[in-house]
């Protein structure tokens, strides 16, 4: 059962992911760039990648630095190994997901453990309150089985985080109450999905096609979506194909945003601290 929504929200606009590459040559899709960051707040990136082509991703992520947010990393298909200076270690697999809280500092490494066939997923950067940015790091793998789903004839959610139609989600988070759903529809149906009117959503399709209040949403398209003054939620419309696609949703935080490449603070003084810092080897 899922929530009514009598005023759904409009789609404001359309965005096209940029071609990058990232880490060891890792090539991939920039859907939520730099720009976007105030207009979606608290969502800084988020990156697609897949490919059949090993060449494409198996340099993987060697170690790096965060600080300041979180990344959630998810993963369609391929093995990937997670490694940080913080202790943690895990295996991230088909349909399983990787909440790291990078907080005052972490080093960590995401490579393949696989030397072919396909690897696909996304990672989404979620800003944390200026009062928890130096708060101690924090991580948490939770396999394809530890993702609830919400299931019936035509359509089925796997709630990563929030809540949809009762069923709460594998994470939780209280100031920006993030909402992260990936939905599966089959061709023709349709789901509703209840947001808080004034958090920030936007919907990623990555398979088949969408309509959202007559607007179409093709693959690899994201649709951001309005403020709508008494707006209530969302309503998604498969297209003629199985549709799958990522629904995001969070609590803006309102805060300055100050990044420097994997830093991301209030300031300008504490992005130079950070950097500081690593430089120091004090975030290992």
């Amino acid at each position: 059962m899922t929530t009514p929504v009598s005023q759904p929200r409009r789609v404001e606009r359309l965005v096209q992911g940029r071609a990058t590459s990232d880490g060891d040559g890792v090539k991939l899709t920039r859907v939520l760039t730099h720009e976007l960051q105030l207009r979606l707040d608290p969502f800084l990136m988020l990156d697609a990648f897949g490919s059949d082509e090993a060449a494409d991703y198996i340099g993987g992520f060697p170690s790096h630095p965060h600080r300041g947010f979180e990344t959630i990393t998810y993963m369609i298909a391929g093995r990937m190994r997670h490694k940080d200076s913080a202790g943690h270690e895990g295996l991230l697999e088909d349909g399983g997901v990787q909440w790291m809280t990078a907080g005052r500092g972490v080093i960590h490494s995401e490579l393949p453990e696989q030397e072919e066939g396909r690897m696909e997923g996304f990672q989404l950067w979620l800003n944390l309150p200026g009062r928890d940015k130096l708060c101690e790091p924090w991580y948490q793998d939770f396999p394809a089985s530890a993702i609830p789903e919400v299931v019936t004839e035509t359509a089925t959610v796997r709630v990563i985080a929030g809540e949809h139609a009762g069923v709460k989600g594998a994470m939780q988070r209280d100031a920006t109450q993030p909402l992260y759903l990936d939905v599966h529809l089959a061709p023709g149906a349709s789901l509703a999905q209840a947001l808080p009117e004034g958090h920030h959503a936007f919907v990623y399709v990555y398979r088949g096609s969408l309509g959202i209040a007559g607007t179409e949403v093709a693959r690899q398209r994201m649709a951001i979506l309005a403020q709508q003054a008494g707006s209530d939620g969302v309503v998604l419309q498969a297209g003629t194909e199985p549709t799958r696609a990522l629904l995001i949703a969070g609590r803006p935080l309102r805060e300055p945003i100050a990044q420097y490449g994997p830093f991301v603070m209030n300031t300008q003084q504490e992005i130079f601290q950070a950097v500081e810092d690593f430089r120091a080897g004090r975030l290992a």
